[in-house]
């Protein structure tokens, strides 16, 4: 499945209305903000869809998964909106995440906790607001990057230390620009170890760059820890390979259309998360040039001067370059 998918499921009395646009969207939010009814209408009237008051409109089939029999109910469902309620176990599982990685359907999951297995974006993570007798869908992480206390993100960033979320590509080439810089740079080979990388750099400027794409699962942690601070700041593009695509630096109109409107571009069954996608796109359209890219080792090309400002250009607020410090 890939592109935007509108939902619509109402009865006389109560409304939700949102749209879908990546194959992992969770929805988060206390007790009593309408989560359990959502998926309680959705089940309603998949079982019995002509005795029930409930509309559902949408241009795909909608399901309810749920229960041990998860999988067996999964393996005949395809290019569907699969719904699943808080309370099902199996969503923290990796069975799940490795058995859905394999499907063409979107997710939508309801749940107060991280799911560490699976790469759900930052974007994707949503709060249900009631206004009036209807609710809808409003963005909890909507933003890059944050930052709090005394700092705010109109005020430019010069970091000390620039904390990356791998060892790949993205990691080597600001690893470069700090080393360029008289700045230090630390890989944490996952992104599940930034949170601990920033207790142990509290007395630091702090940047941390990871891929919103998948980071979801991280985000809540992370931001509620630098709401303490004072000295770091959250950077979070699609990927590194996102960045290098949006710089401008391949004179592709096909890639232009593709950053506009991922969504209508990104299979689903093929791509687990965007940031696999825009890899994809890079390593393809830089094949036999001299921009040629490969995930784990840095062409070097991507360190000459214009490539490389070209990239750091979109880090908007953030000064890396050509700074006292």
């Amino acid at each position: 499945m890939r592109g935007k998918h509108r939902v619509i499921v109402s009865t006389k009395r109560l409304k939700y209305e949102f749209e879908l646009r990546r194959n992992l969207t969770i929805i988060q939010g206390n007790s009593a903000t309408g989560k359990t009814t959502l998926v309680d209408m959705i089940r309603d009237f998949v079982n019995n869809p002509s005795g029930t008051p409930v509309e559902l409109i949408c241009d795909k089939e909608c399901y309810v998964l749920e229960g041990t029999l998860w999988k067996q109910q999964l393996s005949v469902i395809s290019d569907c909106i699969v719904f699943i309620d808080e309370g099902n176990e199996f969503i923290r599982t990796v069975d799940f995440a490795d058995t859905i990685q394999k499907t063409d359907n979107y997710y939508v999951i309801i749940t107060r906790e991280s799911l560490p297995s699976l790469p759900y974006s930052v974007e994707e993570i949503y709060g249900i607001r009631t206004s009036g007798r209807y609710g809808t869908l409003k963005q909890s992480y909507h933003e890059f990057y944050r930052i709090y206390g005394a700092n705010t993100y109109e005020n430019p960033i010069v970091p000390e230390i620039v904390v990356t979320e791998d060892s790949n590509s993205g990691n080597q080439f600001f690893e470069q620009v700090c080393r360029e810089n008289q700045l230090d740079c630390e890989s944490m080979n996952g992104k599940s170890n930034i949170f601990h990388c920033l207790n142990n750099h509290k007395n630091k400027k702090v940047l941390v760059i990871a891929d919103g794409a998948a980071f979801g699962s991280e985000i809540d942690r992370v931001l509620q820890l630098l709401q303490e601070r004072k000295n770091a700041a959250l950077y979070l593009p699609e990927s590194f390979e996102w960045m290098i695509l949006n710089a401008g630096i391949l004179k592709n109109s096909r890639i232009r259309e593709i950053l506009e409107d991922p969504s209508e571009y990104v299979e689903s069954k093929d791509y687990f998360s965007w940031e696999r996608f825009f890899t994809a796109v890079l390593i393809e359209q830089t094949k036999d040039t001299y921009l040629a890219y490969a995930k784990r080792k840095l062409n070097p090309a991507y360190l000459s001067v214009s490539v490389k400002k070209s990239i750091l250009e979109q880090m908007n607020k953030i000064q890396l370059t050509g700074m006292d410090r």
